[in-house]
């Protein structure tokens, strides 16, 4: 398992300043993706407990509003495993701060793993160059849903996150 990048202040991810963290590999391999340097497995950081460690202290201070992740792909099989025990890690210390987290996959695909109980909003769906659009929130494309992760396990439906 391996990271490419832990971005400190981040204001593109989510609301607020975040930390970020960049999962490495990736097999969706979007045209025009804007980080195709996380595509391949054997790039990156190893990811460990330390690595853990680092994220909770850089999310410390009271003008964080929260953690996003992202890649790569943070829910591929190779990253899933990390990504869990980052975001449970995160709730565990932080249960007031939010966890985004930006996948490729579909929500319908995803949203029985374990991982789901830990985030506050999932951004699903493959960025799509033929529906990019630059005056929408949060995403890329058009395609792409920001999902109320707690609302919608608990209604059972999809319900959008409100910007």
């Amino acid at each position: 398992m391996k990271y490419n990048l832990i971005r400190k202040m981040d204001i593109s991810n989510g609301p607020g300043v975040r930390v970020s963290v960049f999962m490495q590999g990736c097999e969706f391999h979007c045209k025009n993706c804007f980080n195709s340097n996380t595509w391949s497995f054997d790039d990156g950081e190893d990811f460990t407990e330390t690595t853990i460690d680092k994220v909770l202290e850089l999310c410390k201070p009271d003008y964080i509003k929260g953690l996003s992740i992202l890649g790569g792909e943070p829910m591929h099989p190779r990253n899933i495993e990390a990504t869990t025990k980052l975001a449970k890690a995160f709730k565990e210390k932080y249960p007031n701060k939010s966890i985004w987290l930006y996948t490729g996959g579909m929500w319908e695909d995803v949203k029985q793993m374990q991982l789901m109980e830990y985030l506050d909003v999932l951004v699903d769906g493959e960025f799509v160059v033929e529906k990019k659009d630059v005056n929408l929130h949060w995403v890329g494309s058009s395609n792409q849903r920001v999902i109320n992760v707690p609302e919608t396990l608990e209604k059972g439906k999809i319900i959008y996150h409100e910007s």
